[in-house]
């Protein structure tokens, strides 16, 4: 059985897909980007802050389904500019604990609404 995720704690889908699915004892979340939930806006002025952004609309949609931040097991990072490399492995330093999840990281040519970085993630069910 397929349960699909929502909350209001993360921005709605722009398109026709769920921000997330529960299977099993695992959590599968659809891409996020910056969109701040309270107030739409997506944040590309500030990548520290929109990374940030992203992270927390990430935390959220795995929290809804019965995981957790801290019970990771795969990020797939989407960024528009790879020289953002070091900065994102700075801002993940600071968000997540040393017991990092696995993780991609890959340079695409776009992303929806002009973001500059979109994560999607898998967690276990706590």
């Amino acid at each position: 059985m397929i349960d699909r995720i929502k909350t209001s704690k993360a921005p709605e889908a722009l398109g026709t897909y769920s921000q997330g699915s529960k299977v099993g004892n695992l959590v599968f979340t659809s891409g996020q980007i910056g969109i701040d939930p309270a107030t739409g806006i997506l944040i590309t002025d500030n990548f520290k802050e929109e990374v940030l952004q992203v992270l927390n609309n990430v935390s959220a949609v795995l929290d809804a389904g019965g995981s957790s931040i801290d019970e990771l097991i795969k990020l797939t990072v989407f960024i528009k500019d790879i020289s953002n490399f070091k900065a994102v492995n700075d801002i993940f330093s600071s968000f997540f604990s040393t017991d990092y999840p696995a993780r991609s990281l890959v340079e695409i040519s776009n992303l929806p609404a002009g973001a500059n970085i979109e994560i999607e993630a898998i967690g276990k069910i706590l």
